[in-house]
């Protein structure tokens, strides 16, 4: 099921911006640990490959849409939860936009906080309302 690939992505992205190198072993552990099919292990692949090729993209969008804070202050796991809804919004046609947002919302209050959750669904509502990037 998706919703433990997208938790699986959120860990290896959160862990990502604490440590150095590719996190490579740490993202095969948590495949293996969540017991990913290989469908999952795709999709995952994909959506951190589209983050890491759009990296710098998706900084000016969020400071486009984040009036409080720039992409650079966004608590880490927001963060996180901000760049897959991104990339499955801007990059992965076969998802629809209410599912990334409620994926997302029920990411952020599993692994973040409610108002986290709130936050990071008018974000990525007002970018998929504008239909910003390749949607």
């Amino acid at each position: 099921m998706r919703t433990i690939a997208r938790e699986t992505i959120f860990k290896i992205l959160f862990s990502r911006q604490f440590s150095d190198g590719d996190g490579t072993e740490l993202k095969n552990a948590l495949y293996r640990a969540e017991k990913l099919d290989s469908e999952d292990i795709a999709y995952a692949d994909k959506v951190l490959s589209i983050i890491e090729q759009h990296k710098d993209e998706f900084a000016e969008i969020i400071d486009r849409h984040s009036y409080a804070f720039p992409e650079k202050r966004i608590y880490p796991a927001d963060r996180s939860i901000l760049l897959i809804g991104l990339a499955e919004l801007l990059y992965c046609d076969d998802i629809p936009a209410k599912v990334t947002y409620n994926e997302a919302a029920n990411i952020a209050s599993k692994y973040s906080s409610e108002r986290s959750a709130s936050y990071i669904s008018g974000i990525l509502s007002s970018i998929g309302d504008k239909g910003e990037g390749n949607v």
